[in-house]
């Protein structure tokens, strides 16, 4: 402990001059320190008087005593006190200790400014602040038998749709003005399109967990409401996943994929050594069973903010508002299920990956992981903590977007796309048998039925098989599984297999290897049983189907075996038919 007293030399920024530096912007009669978009940053008095000082004697090792004496003049306060300022700071500036841009330490002597300064505030020339977006009005749109909350704002030359990880309330967006002032800025240059997940916010409530496709179902149906043909798919943390799978699904509406903060998958496994094990996935869940109404998950998410008392009581409400807890325990458990490993390689649009390298709730590898999976994908690594998009530097993200998009975009090539195959043969018949018989008309006239209900198309008949195809696995299942009940009660022995992967669209029908491991996957089944692939199982967390290993085959020529598993369960969700 020392007793300190003010010395004769007083920070130079005493005189009230502004001190520049980098992209910030300190005004020391203002007490307030600014971000290149004028926007204030926030930090207690006693860590802005320490930055005032330090940034006032560039280059000097200032040591421990002297910035004792002159910010906390005449109190008794242990060395710690300025440990705790300094990183505060660094948090603020986004400064890293072991590379420091900013706040250089001289260990048990003192610190030093090294951050490159302007003269005079007339130098300093920030992006102006994005003129505040004025939301628009709440409105909903027809999902099945869902209402789907949305929010259009902004006028710009294209449609970017917004989509936030884990739980959303579009009110609440607007609330925290750093969010507000994120999204405004996406307004800036877009019509962009808000809205809340099933389940979550001012959608309705769900009573069965969603899928990845019911949510892509979800997004169809706002930009039909909004009268949007071809968007950009922005997706935060979980909110990647659902917009590669649309982006693959749907080429012809992806103008462009962006993903900040994402993931493949949100189970560790030998191939994906950076997701939590499932023992650390059910301590989150605990978390959030005891302390849902609080600022859940906060230190990971935002660290540079997690100690701000305004901030943590909007976030707590936020969390509140957009799910009730069982909501939030089922949305998790369905997130932790999320594997699109196979997914990414098959997506055709421009793709850009964005990822801060200190976030801690998704490992800068895993953004790496998608981005290399993605073909031609670009991958830009910024520095920070924050794992939320809006906190932090928001700008540097923003600008990448902006360019991104503003600048030219290749065509998507929208005759490849993902499909999930169906294939129905009848059992025991002999491979390569031509069509025209009682029981394979029967097969078809099943197929068609129970397709056309839930929502698959291009049936067709090849090499004594019956094929349909659909834009998501969980529908195409659950077809199988109906078609398969319609068949025990008519005692036509059949068997059932579904695969999903990237085909060719030619004059409407998909061709090429899909198709043909569809049809071995449907012969490598027992009578009576609808079999799938691992890829299928992956896209159907959610779903309430149960599935049950049968072994690992070989389904193509010179690939390894695919794990294949059999339907043993169909929750009784109904068809589940998309919105067309």
């Amino acid at each position: 402990m020392s007793s300190r007293s003010r010395g004769a030399d007083a920070p130079a920024a005493a005189s009230g001059n502004v001190l520049l530096f980098d992209r910030f912007r300190l005004d020391p009669t203002g007490g307030q320190l600014y971000d290149a978009a004028g926007q204030p940053i926030a930090l207690t008095p006693k860590a802005l008087s320490l930055l005032e000082y330090l940034a006032a004697r560039p280059g000097r090792l200032v040591r421990k005593h002297e910035l004792l004496d002159a910010v906390w003049p005449g109190v008794f306060v242990a060395d710690g006190a300025l440990k705790v300022c300094i990183r505060e700071i660094r948090r603020a500036l986004g400064d890293d200790a072991r590379a420091p841009k900013f706040i250089e330490t001289a260990h048990r002597r003192g610190y030093r400014f090294v951050g490159a300064q302007g003269s005079h505030a007339a130098a300093f020339a920030p992006r102006p602040a994005p003129a505040a977006a004025a939301p628009g009005p709440v409105r909903y749109a027809r999902s099945g038998d869902v209402n789907i909350a949305y929010q259009v704002c902004g006028t710009g030359p294209v449609d970017l749709v917004f989509v936030m990880g884990w739980v959303s309330h579009l009110e609440y967006f607007w609330k925290e003005p750093s969010f507000a002032r994120f999204l405004s800025r996406l307004a800036s240059f877009s019509r962009l399109i808000l809205f809340d997940k099933r389940g979550t916010g001012l959608s309705d409530p769900v009573t069965h967990l969603p899928t990845l496709e019911q949510r892509m179902d979800d997004v169809r149906a706002v930009l039909d409401a909004v009268g949007s043909t071809r968007a950009v798919l922005l997706g935060v943390s979980e909110g990647g996943p659902m917009c590669s799978l649309f982006a693959a699904t749907h080429p012809r509406q992806t103008e462009a994929l962006v993903m900040i903060g994402t993931y493949a998958r949100r189970l560790r496994s030998p191939g994906y050594p950076w997701a939590p094990t499932r023992e650390q996935r059910d301590v989150f869940f605990r978390e959030i069973v005891d302390h849902w109404g609080g600022p859940v998950g906060l230190e990971e998410r935002a660290p540079s903010v997690a100690q701000d008392p305004a901030f943590r009581e909007w976030w707590a409400s936020f969390l509140r508002m957009g799910a009730s807890p069982a909501a939030a325990i089922a949305l998790t458990r369905m997130n932790t299920e999320i594997d699109v490993t196979h997914v990414l390689p098959t997506i055709r649009v421009p793709t850009l990956v964005l990822h801060r390298s200190g976030d801690r709730c998704l490992l800068v590898d895993e953004g790496r992981y998608v981005a290399k999976l993605i073909p031609q994908a670009r991958f830009v690594e910024l520095p920070g903590d924050d794992h939320l998009p809006f906190v932090g530097d928001q700008d540097a993200l923003l600008d990448q977007i902006e360019s991104f998009l503003a600048g030219t975009r290749a065509e998507a090539d929208a005759d490849r796309v993902l499909v999930t195959v169906l294939c129905g043969e009848i059992a025991g018949r002999p491979r390569g048998k031509g069509g025209g018989d009682e029981a394979l008309a029967h097969l078809r006239t099943l197929v068609e039925q129970e397709a056309a209900r839930f929502g698959g198309a291009a049936v067709r008949l090849l090499d004594g098989r019956v094929y349909t195809f659909f834009d998501g696995p969980a529908r195409a299942i659950r077809c199988g599984c109906a078609i398969r009940d319609a068949a025990r009660g008519s005692a036509l022995a059949i068997r059932l297999g579904l695969h999903t992967g990237e085909c060719d669209i030619v004059s409407g029908v998909p061709q090429g290897g899909v198709v043909e491991m569809g049809g071995r996957v449907a012969g490598f089944a027992r009578s009576g049983e609808v079999l799938v692939t691992r890829t299928v199982v992956d896209l159907v967390a959610g779903s309430g189907l149960r599935f049950a290993g049968r072994g690992v085959h070989a389904l193509a020529a010179g690939q390894a075996g695919w794990h294949v598993y059999a339907v043993v369960d169909d929750h009784p969700a109904g068809p589940g038919r998309r919105r067309r």
